[in-house]
This record gives C-alpha cells, sequence and structure tokens, in this order.
C-alpha cells in the first residue's frame, strides 16, 4: 500500500524558454543547452553563480553527462541530476526539482533538456539505445519506432474503429497551432487529404504522423514561490503530478499507459477533474500516442478517443485546445526536448507568456509524458496538472 503522496506547495515554475528548432546543426547538445540555459536565466534576471540546481535531459551529450556540463559551463550546482527518459523527462525533472526546493537541497533549479541534429545523429542514436535494440531489433534492421507504432497503431484502429482520419484530425491541428509559432520547424498549412494522401512509411503510419527529428532545446526554472514573487517573476505552481515506469508489462501490445494507475490520484491530489482543464498538453511522436493519453487521462473511456476528436476542436481557439505549440509532429523533436516542450508551452499558457500560441484564460494546464521505447512499448509515464496564479 503507497503512502499518499505529499503537496507541491509552495514551488514555483517560472523563465520558460524555447530555442527555436533547426532541421539539422553542426552545433553540438553542449552549445543547445547553453543557450536554453543562458535564455531562462536571463528571463528571470539571474547569473549562473545564482544556480545551485540543475537537472538534465539529452541523448547527444555523450560522452558528456550532466556532471560534464557543469564543467563546459561553469557552473557548480549542490544538487545534480541527469535524466535519461526520453518523453517523460520533463514530468520527472519537474518533480525531482520541485522536491529538491521544498526540502531546501537547493534553493534554483535549472531544468534543462537539448539536443543536437546532424546529419548521421539518428541513425547513431538508434542503433546504441538500449541493449534491447543493440540485440534484438538494429542489427536485424529494424529502423527505429516507425515499425513499433505501426503495429500499435494498426491494432488500435482494428480494437477501436479509428480511421486514419481520425489520427489526421490530430495532425492538422497541430499544424494549424505551430503556424502560429515562431520556432516551429513546420511552416507549410496541412490539409485533411494531404495527410492522407501522404506517402506511406510502414503501414498505417504516413509521412505525417512521425515527428520530425531536429536540433534544440527547451528549459525553465524551479525555486520557491516566495523566491519567485520577491524577483516580481510570472510564476505557475504544481496542483499536482504523477510518475509511473513499465506498467502494464504483460499487456501483449500497449494500448495503455501507466497514467491509468495513477490518474484518480493525480486529480484528487489537484482537487479537480477533467472538465477543469483548460489546455492539454500529450506526448506526441505518433498520434495514436495522443490518443492514447487523451483515454487514460480521463478525457474519455478507453476506445473513444477517436469519437472525442472528431467532437472537438482541438486548435488554440478550439473547445480541447490540444498542444498549442504545434507539439512534435508539427513542432519537431530535438530529442529528449520532446519531453520538454509541453511542459514548456505549458507553463507560458498558464503564466500568460504564450503569445500567439496562447489560449484564452488559461489557468490550469495538464501535461503528459510517454517516453523510452526499449523495445515494443514505452517504459516511462508521467503527468502533471499546473496552475496559473488565478487558478
Amino acid at each position: 500500500m503507497s503512502r499518499r503522496r505529499q503537496p507541491y506547495d509552495g514551488v514555483a515554475l517560472v523563465a520558460p524558454v524555447s530555442v527555436p528548432y533547426q532541421r539539422y546543426s553542426i552545433e553540438t547538445a553542449h552549445w543547445w543547452i547553453a543557450r536554453a540555459l543562458r535564455g531562462s536565466l536571463q528571463a528571470a534576471g539571474l547569473r549562473p553563480t545564482d544556480l545551485d540546481g540543475l537537472s538534465l535531459a539529452s541523448f547527444t551529450l555523450f560522452p558528456d553527462t550532466a556532471v560534464g556540463i557543469t564543467q563546459h559551463l561553469g557552473l557548480t550546482p549542490r544538487w545534480l541530476d541527469h535524466l535519461p527518459m526520453g518523453g517523460a523527462a520533463g514530468i520527472i525533472a519537474l518533480r525531482r526539482a520541485a522536491r529538491a526546493v521544498q526540502a531546501g537541497d537547493a534553493d534554483i533549479v535549472a531544468c534543462v533538456a537539448g539536443d543536437t541534429n546532424r546529419i548521421d545523429s539518428f541513425r547513431q542514436l538508434l542503433s546504441s539505445f538500449s541493449r534491447f535494440a543493440m540485440d534484438a531489433s538494429y542489427p536485424y534492421g529494424f529502423g527505429g519506432p516507425n515499425a513499433n507504432f505501426a503495429l500499435l497503431t494498426d491494432r488500435y484502429m482494428q480494437e477501436y474503429g479509428a480511421t486514419r482520419a481520425d489520427f489526421g484530425r490530430i495532425c492538422v491541428a497541430q499544424r494549424q497551432n505551430a503556424l502560429r509559432n515562431p520556432g516551429a520547424v513546420m511552416k507549410k498549412p496541412l490539409t485533411l487529404d494531404q495527410y492522407l494522401d501522404a506517402r506511406p512509411i510502414a503501414d498505417p503510419i504516413a509521412l505525417f504522423d512521425c515527428v520530425m527529428p531536429c536540433a534544440g532545446a527547451e528549459a525553465f526554472l524551479v525555486m520557491t514561490v516566495d523566491e519567485a514573487i520577491r524577483r516580481d517573476l510570472p510564476y505557475a505552481t504544481i496542483a499536482g503530478t504523477i510518475e509511473r515506469h513499465n506498467a502494464h508489462a504483460d499487456d501483449p501490445i500497449q494500448l495503455r499507459g501507466g497514467w491509468t494507475l495513477d490518474i484518480d490520484e493525480l486529480y484528487q491530489m489537484a482537487d479537480c477533474g477533467p472538465d477543469d482543464i483548460d489546455l492539454l498538453q500529450t506526448y506526441d511522436d505518433y498520434p495514436v500516442i495522443s490518443m492514447m493519453q487523451i483515454e487514460d487521462l480521463g478525457f474519455c473511456a478507453k476506445g473513444e478517443a477517436p469519437q472525442f476528436v472528431r467532437d472537438h476542436d482541438l486548435t488554440v481557439t478550439g473547445n480541447f485546445p490540444h498542444n498549442t505549440s504545434g507539439g512534435q509532429l508539427s513542432g519537431g523533436q530535438a530529442g529528449a526536448a520532446g519531453g520538454f516542450i509541453g511542459l514548456v508551452e505549458a507553463i507560458r499558457q498558464v503564466t500568460g507568456q504564450a503569445g500567439p500560441t496562447q489560449v484564452a484564460d488559461a489557468r490550469l494546464a495538464m501535461v503528459s509524458g510517454f517516453g523510452m521505447i526499449n523495445y515494443d512499448r514505452g517504459l516511462c509515464t508521467g503527468a502533471a496538472i499546473l496552475k496559473g496564479e488565478g487558478a
């Protein structure tokens, strides 16, 4: 029997920063991470010496880890974390940094994720992603997650009656959102007909179902609410957050995630329900995963997400704003920063700093993370509900 989670009272999230993504880059991951960190510190009016905690996520930082970055950037933190958890890294960074600030282990923690993308970066990442990848998939010509998600998407379609047009509605809406975001990689409008006519990648997945690997970085700072007020910084607070790993391991194929084990507790912590959420940011390396999250986070029952996306407008100005910056499908997937993109956008939203992607009267945002496709499923899940000052 697990003990009840303690609240995250007194913790503030400030200075959300996204470094505009690029399709390819000759710079190192270190360079991208440094840009994001500098941007976040400047937004908060801080110097590097004011920082005493660092949480870092990156796939292309090798041979360095977070501790190597401290020397590269001249930092001297008393609290340090390195998170190899992909699409769940943002939520997990948030949780750990918040607890460190609550405990007094650090006063100001920078949570940063970033990756570069050279011409051969993606192949190198796939070839050594995990022991499963090295032993059981890559040597046999398996080219990464496309085949995994093709199988999952096909099973989901058979099980719940989803159509390619249903997945397309997610992709088209996110492209509309991305056109508002000056930092997004995708700059051209996308229609549902274009989505349906796209070249196949791994049946039933086609071109616009797949994220675009790119280079970029995301960052935000965690401090006490008192410190944020003293510095006159707009801030978000954590109403609740959950994390789970290797959930439902006996399921023959992954049609649900670890959120299902903890979602009731998340809403209890936040003292709200799905109808109270003003916007949702899901991890979206493929649209079927966003559908799975819409269900598992309680916005509809299992198998009902296809009808849900038919009935709702997922754009910034719609009745269910979703992945308002364009998400990864149209904003781009900058490696481990893919686990931060929705979280950083959610902080912007509830603090009224989202600019052209701002949802009107956004006060309560849900963010979910999903990551580490080790072999046949994602192992890491997390979610958080963030509040603005008026919530």
